[in-house]
């Protein structure tokens, strides 16, 4: 069964790190709305545009998607 977008994310926190993603990993665990068992970039990415204020530029989001595809491809 293919892991969600969230669970991704997830793999990316770092408390340590100052990294776009981390710091968006962080905010999404953070975010009780966030849509955890979702897997489809578009109602992702409609979520976080409408929703996310703390997600500075949708771009960390297209390349975090990216990474999701590329990993579960493998």
């Amino acid at each position: 069964m293919k892991r969600s977008f969230y669970e991704f994310l997830m793999t990316l926190r770092n408390a340590d790190s100052t990294e776009p993603e981390a710091e968006f990993a962080a905010n999404a665990h953070r975010d009780q709305s966030f849509p955890k068992q979702e897997t489809d970039y578009e109602k992702i990415s409609d979520y976080l545009e409408l929703n996310a204020g703390y997600l500075p530029s949708m771009t960390i989001f297209d390349e975090a998607y990216q990474k999701y595809q590329d990993t579960d491809r493998k």
